[in-house]
């Protein structure tokens, strides 16, 4: 009786897939599977997942109706991977409320226009090995493309260096001046205690 009881009181598709680990945030399933050496992914990903993280595996390909049970989903993290191959429905059935999409770090060299059509989704695909070719501009051209943050943080750290740099070539400047004015006046006062000459 209390197995049944048990079996009517946990909702189906709650299971957490066994290599990753599910907890809530904020009332939100959040599904981490990161660094787990996974090489596809799972199947029996929770239907009510929001936030889902497969970064740092070994995934090389997101197959068609890959995500299709995830109606809820709005982040999805499947940077550095080594994804080579993205189906024409990889995402169907998350596109309407996907946020971030996260293909950043892996071996992408061009995407299906398909694929991402109907995406909403501010998309990050810095540091894949693209095939510079009309149908990727196409995509790229309609894509909501998230600018990488490392190139900006290295300004700030540019500028940081640069600013130390010329702050102490100032200083330098300054103390050298001084040093020499110092120098020079207790020359001249020198050459003024020597008796003068005709």
């Amino acid at each position: 009786q209390a197995f049944f009881c048990l079996l009517l009181c946990v909702p189906w598709g709650s299971s957490c897939p066994p290599s990753c680990q599910c907890t809530e945030r904020a009332g939100a399933k959040a599904v981490l599977c990161s660094s787990r050496h996974l090489e596809e992914i799972p199947k029996d990903i929770p239907k009510d997942a929001v936030f889902l993280k497969l970064d740092a595996n070994s995934i090389t390909r997101i197959p068609s109706n890959a995500f299709r049970h995830l109606s809820h989903l709005e982040e999805l993290d499947l940077s550095r991977n080594a994804i080579e191959k993205i189906d024409r429905a990889a995402f169907k059935g998350v596109a309407a409320g996907l946020r971030t999409l996260d293909l950043s770090s892996n071996r992408i060299r061009s995407i299906p226009k398909e694929a991402l059509l109907a995406l909403n989704a501010k998309l990050r695909l810095a540091n894949n090995p693209w095939h510079c070719e009309c149908a990727l501009q196409e995509v790229l051209g309609e894509g909501r493309l998230e600018p990488p943050a490392g190139p900006r943080a290295m300004d700030v750290a540019m500028f940081i260096t640069m600013f130390g740099w010329f702050s102490m070539v100032i200083v330098y400047v300054i103390c050298y001046v001084r040093h020499n004015r110092e120098d020079t006046c207790k020359h001249v006062e020198y050459l003024k205690s020597l008796p003068s000459t005709q």
